[in-house]
């Protein structure tokens, strides 16, 4: 017998089953077994419902599986009306003889049954159902809503349940069932009956935290098959239903490029020893008004006059704003878009969850198929997220920016004019190939800017602190300061190069 904790280096032999939910997918080494049970629990409203009906659908439209949804608690009108927003047309394909409907949802009056019973008329339904339409997967939606109406001994319970989930196994059907859980980081399910019965176990949740849902998917159990642990975020979208963005399964297996491209900058070029590399990304670090905006605007220009395309996401600043800055300094975004070379998209960070700002930029970035990108900040993204979920973004967003051989550049606004590190820095210091420092620097009773290239993977670098001045034509590079005082403050500089 193989156990739950399977070395990942074993072959799994186990027929896959892909359930429409992609990055899942990948967390669970291809999709579900075939010819086995899951369970997916989940408190109200977080997408047990959807996630079990994109299953079928998947089935039904991409590998020509047909399916059955047997329903305990929504009458079935009233879920071919919901799900039709993710471009599920479930009456189309119940005419068309690749999805039937067991509607098993009870009467409004219908009192509980007490004391012995049992589910073969039910089992004897969805057989029936299964034969009509040649079926190789089944939905029950939900089991909670099914025993909520049978009050009785617990063990008879898990008798009729074994029974109709090893019918329907020896079958050869693959089976997801939902059930409801009271709280998110409780009990699997409310009867604590359905996950033992189970092969495979899912979780999702959708806990409220800084006033935001957040959306995750853990697996929980798969039996006799290697799997992602952790939760990994998640989205519901229109026209899609749901979207996983999976973080434990990423593995470090992009390419390093030698190709080196402009910043926008000669000057800067030449402190980082020709430029940056074609699939490195970037972290500009400095305090408001050092000009982390400029250098934005600069790495986008230089991309441009070189004939390539690229994408702005703006989370700070407007369209108006930023075009209106980058004019100021003699660069017309306007006219870059009517050329189809540039697209700036503005967002404020609460608009939505850092899911969806995620795959927000995912979608753009396949339609849009750019050599480079830039995010003005990283620090205004950091507001609508924990530090654990800020994380798993990063790393998910700079991943993709990498496996695609994207030139990246994020800016990051420090705490104070003098510099110091943010938690948008701490995350990400580690995870970007090069670090560009901007900095305030005070000589005698004078003001003045420094910039400082402090990391840079693959390359040497100039290791000097040079002026530098703004003005109409952008941003000039001077002689390096002389004696300057340190620009870092409790031993910052460890944590950046590390």
């Amino acid at each position: 017998m193989i156990s739950d904790e399977q070395d990942p280096d074993i072959p799994d032999v186990l027929e896959r089953v892909r359930t429409g939910v992609h990055a899942f997918d990948e967390l669970v080494n291809g999709g579900l077994p075939r010819a086995r049970t899951t369970v997916v629990g989940g408190t109200p409203g977080s997408g047990k419902t959807i996630f079990a009906v994109q299953f079928l659908a998947h089935g039904i439209t991409t590998h020509g599986e047909n399916g059955v949804l047997v329903t305990f608690e929504e009458p079935p009108a009233d879920i071919e009306s919901n799900m039709r927003g993710f471009g599920w047309d479930l009456a189309q394909w119940r005419m068309e003889g690749r999805l039937a409907v067991v509607d098993a949802s009870p009467p409004a009056k219908e009192e509980l049954v007490i004391g012995d019973f049992d589910l073969f008329g039910l089992l004897s339904r969805i057989q029936h159902a299964v034969k009509s339409v040649n079926a190789k997967r089944v939905v029950l939606d939900s089991l909670t809503q099914l025993f909520d109406h049978f009050i009785g001994d617990p063990k008879v319970l898990r008798r009729e349940l074994f029974r109709i989930t090893d019918t329907l196994k020896k079958a050869r059907l693959t089976v997801l069932m939902t059930a409801e859980r009271t709280s998110e980081y409780g009990e699997i399910t409310r009867h604590r009956l359905e996950e033992f019965i189970a092969d495979n176990v899912v979780i999702l949740r959708n806990v409220l935290q800084r006033e935001k849902r957040r959306r995750t998917i853990e697996v929980l159990k798969m039996r006799g098959s290697h799997h992602a642990e952790g939760e990994a975020p998640f989205t519901i979208m229109g026209g899609a239903g749901l979207v996983a963005a999976p973080l434990s399964s990423l593995r470090l297996e992009q390419q390093s490029s030698m190709v080196r491209v402009t910043s926008g900058n000669p000057a800067i070029d030449e402190m980082c020893g020709g430029g940056f590399f074609r699939d490195s990304v970037t972290l500009v670090s400095g305090a408001t008004g050092t000009g982390k905006t400029l250098l934005v605007t600069n790495f986008l220009a230089g991309g441009v006059a070189a004939g390539e395309k690229a994408i702005l996401f703006g989370f700070e600043e407007s369209r108006g704003q930023l075009f209106r800055n980058a004019g100021g300094w003699g660069v017309d975004f306007a006219a870059m878009e009517a050329d189809g070379k540039l697209r700036v998209f503005c967002l404020y960070p609460e608009a939505q969850g850092l899911a969806d700002h995620l795959l927000a930029i995912q979608n753009l970035v396949d339609e849009v198929r750019p050599n480079r990108i830039a995010i003005d900040s990283i620090s205004a993204l950091e507001r609508v997220a924990p530090d654990s979920g800020f994380r798993e973004f990063l790393i998910s967003l700079t991943s993709f920016i990498k496996k695609r051989e994207i030139a990246g550049l994020y800016t990051a606004t420090s705490k104070s004019l003098v510099g110091g590190e943010t938690a948008s820095e701490q995350h990400i210091s580690t995870l970007t190939d090069s670090i560009i420092l901007l900095r305030y620097m005070q000589e005698q009773d004078t003001m003045h800017r420094g910039l400082m290239v402090l990391k840079m993977r693959g390359s040497e670098h100039s290791k000097e602190i040079r002026r530098f001045t703004i003005d109409g034509a952008g941003m000039h590079l001077g002689e390096p300061f002389k004696g300057a005082p340190n620009v870092f403050s409790g031993g910052d500089i460890d944590r950046y190069s590390r």
